[in-house]
């Protein structure tokens, strides 16, 4: 596998990806990490950051832990640290270097630069630029701008980039990634989905034994592939639960029980809309309306999970970067949003953790699925939140605006698969506001609600555009809504990106 150590770059868990899409095992960890043993570690990867390498408070790891065989690679930051553990020096820049630049030289015969040509584009971002190397390090790329944009030790076993080969804006980034991965690490490209998928089912069996597990359905993707990943192993020793919060998708409650039913799993359905309105009344907190219905669905699960003897385990659909950001590079990280999973439940029922999915990226979970033999209905449905409309109506939440949402979300997701473009776009949403404007139907005024209508385009939700949907479609869109949802008088569309903005609105 190969290491990478996060600097607190927003580009961390990109590396990580890249080295992932390699077919090689990656795993991210704070800066700090020391790992137990390191004879599985074929490489490390130090991130960028967004400190000043010449900060006293900026990260000053202990890296002798790596030793002398495993190669190392330092992005940004993590080649100016370099720089400055082996006794170069590293400056303030007076020319900042953002955005594309070319390499003007590539030194011949460099194995991380391999079929790298001079005139490739790279992509930096960085203030910071190392003014000499440390005694006996070899320079082997320049800019225009910069006199260092890569380096290497004697030995040619520590590599430095001043520039980003994981983003896009490097075409060539991969290739240099592959370099460092499999030629000069000597990793073996051999991750893939089935390897994952027979290696995880063998361990699911060994760790579960005849143990009955216990698994909360929502219908999305991570939860399927699960689900299915463990009835791969334990079979009808796992028992599903799908709760109807009475936020779903119109319809969707009856469409995903019948495609779980045509999937063999064994699961359980059931109603409980009026609990959750129940506790929602009144409250219009973003943060508080997540925990109301976490704390609902957890009541609700454990009284349908106590009608089942003999459970040891309860399943969760948790993904990588759900791990990754449960865990800062500085300490916790500020909450964001809550109501991930089933928190608390483990502890309430004394069950024990089983996370089939827990190293993977949500591609990678796709991936995984298809080669399970999911159908694409389920694997290319858009991400939905956990929380549900609940947390795209904003304000408080009663049942006839949920009933209004449900039509307005029916029309337009319905004319972007009727169109084409459903599967075009990442995530689409139409999110209720708190807001009333005049308006004029046949002869009269009206003052009635406004939706918005939201569509971006991602790999991973860590960052989003608009996508740039036909105006007729728009306005086709909108022209049913407004006809056939009563109580919507206006359609407004979202052309914010993340960041600043979020996908979701709450």
């Amino acid at each position: 596998m190969i290491l990478v150590l996060d600097f607190g770059s927003q580009y961390t868990q990109l590396i990580a990806r890249r080295v992932r899409e390699l077919d090689v095992y990656c795993e991210i960890h704070p800066y700090h990490y020391r790992p137990d043993e390191t004879g599985h570690i074929r490489g490390v990867i130090l991130s960028g950051s967004p400190f000043s390498v010449r900060d006293s408070g900026s990260p000053r790891p202990d890296l002798n832990w790596i030793g002398e065989e495993i190669p190392v690679l330092g992005i940004c930051f993590g080649a100016q640290l370099i720089t400055m553990m082996h006794g170069g020096e590293v400056q303030a820049s007076s020319t900042r270097e953002y955005g594309r630049a070319l390499l003007s030289y590539v030194a011949a015969g460099e194995p991380l630069f391999d079929h790298i040509e001079e005139q490739s584009q790279v992509w930096m971002s960085h203030a910071d630029t190392i003014t000499r190397l440390p005694d006996k390090y070899c320079l082997i790329a320049r800019t225009n701008d910069i006199g260092v944009a890569a380096f290497r030790s004697p030995d040619s076993k520590i590599f430095g980039l001043q520039f980003h080969p994981e983003v896009y804006h490097t075409p060539r980034g991969k290739e240099l990634l592959k370099n460092f991965v499999v030629d000069i690490c000597g990793c073996s490209q051999s991750w893939t989905p089935e390897s994952f998928i027979s290696s995880t089912v063998d361990g699911l069996r060994r760790r579960i034994g005849t143990d009955r597990v216990v698994l909360g359905l929502s219908g999305g993707v991570d939860s399927s592939v699960a689900a299915t990943l463990l009835h791969e192993a334990i079979g009808k020793q796992l028992h599903c639960i799908f709760v109807d919060n009475g936020l779903l998708r119109k319809n969707e409650f009856e469409e995903v029980l019948l495609s779980y039913g045509d999937m063999g799993l064994n699961v359980r359905g059931v109603r409980a809309s009026e609990h959750f309105l129940d506790a929602l009344r009144g409250i219009s907190d973003p943060e508080v309306k997540r925990k109301a219905i976490g704390r609902v669905f957890i009541e609700v699960f454990e009284r349908e999970a106590k009608k089942i003897s003999e459970v040891h385990w309860l399943a969760q659909g948790t993904i990588y970067p759900d791990v990754i950001e449960s865990v800062s590079v500085k300490g916790p990280s500020v909450t964001i949003k809550s109501h991930h999973n089933v928190g608390g439940l483990p502890d309430i029922m004394n069950l024990k953790v089983v996370e089939p999915l827990n190293s993977l990226f949500k591609d990678e979970v796709r991936r995984v699925g298809r080669s399970l033999g999911i159908s694409s209905h389920i694997l290319d449905r858009h991400p939905f939140p956990g929380p549900g409309l609940g947390i795209r109506i904003l304000g408080e939440v009663t049942g006839e605006k949920v009933k209004a949402l449900q039509e307005v979300d029916h029309i337009f997701i319905g004319a972007l698969k009727s169109s084409g473009w459903y599967h075009k776009v990442w995530q689409a949403a139409a999110i209720l506001l708190p807001v009333q404007s005049v308006g004029v139907m046949g002869d009269e005024r009206t003052y009635e609600n406004t939706v918005v209508l939201r569509a971006v385009e991602s790999t991973d939700g860590m960052t989003a555009d608009w996508v740039h949907l036909p105006y007729d479609l728009l306005a086709d869109v909108s022209n049913r809504i407004i006809n056939n949802v009563k109580g919507v008088n206006r359609v407004v569309y979202d052309i914010s990106s993340k960041p600043p903005a979020t996908i979701e609105w709450e």
